[in-house]
């Protein structure tokens, strides 16, 4: 199931900021490869934060390709210009930190301030806040969307000009 693109953006300056990864215990290397990290593991970058139980972090030609996170649950917050903060969580988030797309499996769900959304498995893309969902074999295999509804006050009987009288 494919949604709409959403008119918010992310704040426009988290993409062009370093990553600061931080965790209880780590090993790897400072150059290309795979790094692992274990414990009380967070990603910042911007208004971007990620938490997790454990951590991959893959760099290819001196940068960060690609983050891999797994909790119970590990969760994702980020700011969006204009309209708050989306929080997501999932087992597995893979973050595919060049095109910002971020892979949600095991349980996923998206709270953000338009909209509540859970499925086995969702793609977000942080540039766009475009969502694709698939539900998976947990319930009844569906995903499941909750939009809040454009409501029209009526107007109140005293400011139509006659004193509330017809």
């Amino acid at each position: 199931m494919l949604l709409g693109a959403m008119s918010a953006v992310a704040l426009q300056t988290d993409r062009q900021q370093p990553l600061d990864v931080k965790a209880d215990s780590g090993d790897g290397t400072f150059g290309d490869g795979v790094t692992v990290l274990s414990g009380n593991v967070e990603v910042n970058q911007g208004t971007l934060h990620i938490t997790a139980d454990r951590a991959s972090v893959e760099k290819l030609d001196g940068k960060v390709r690609l983050v891999t996170l797994q909790g119970a649950p590990a969760t994702l917050e980020q700011e969006i210009e204009e309209q708050g903060l989306v929080r997501a969580e999932a087992r597995t988030i893979t973050y595919q930190v060049g095109d910002g797309m971020v892979n949600l499996a095991g349980e996923a769900d998206v709270t953000h301030p338009q909209y509540h959304i859970t499925g086995d498995a969702l793609t977000y893309d942080l540039n766009k806040q475009h969502f694709q969902g698939a539900g998976g074999d947990v319930g009844d295999g569906r995903i499941r969307i909750r939009m809040d509804p454009e409501v029209v006050n009526e107007a109140d009987p005293e400011e139509d000009g006659d004193g509330g009288e017809n």
